[in-house]
């Protein structure tokens, strides 16, 4: 099973952002979403294979930043 990352509206006005459903496709993701949330509002919709490379990334980038600051501090 692949998940979906899905911002909505609520039928409230409600907006949830990084709202993760499983499914075996996004149709089904799509199904099971509106089975929770009905009469929503789907603002955008992404798998999370996408946004899990983006945050390694991000975060590799920070740590390695952070660990040539704490080296350049001890050594300097």
């Amino acid at each position: 099973m692949k998940k979906y990352i899905f911002s909505i509206k609520t039928r409230d006005g409600l907006s949830i952002k990084r709202l993760m459903i499983s499914g075996r496709d996004q149709e089904d993701a799509d199904r099971k979403l509106n089975q929770m949330y009905r009469h929503c509002e789907i603002i955008s919709c992404g798998s999370s294979h996408q946004e899990i490379i983006k945050t390694r990334h991000k975060n590799f980038m920070e740590n390695f930043k952070s660990l040539l600051a704490n080296k350049e501090s001890i050594s300097g």
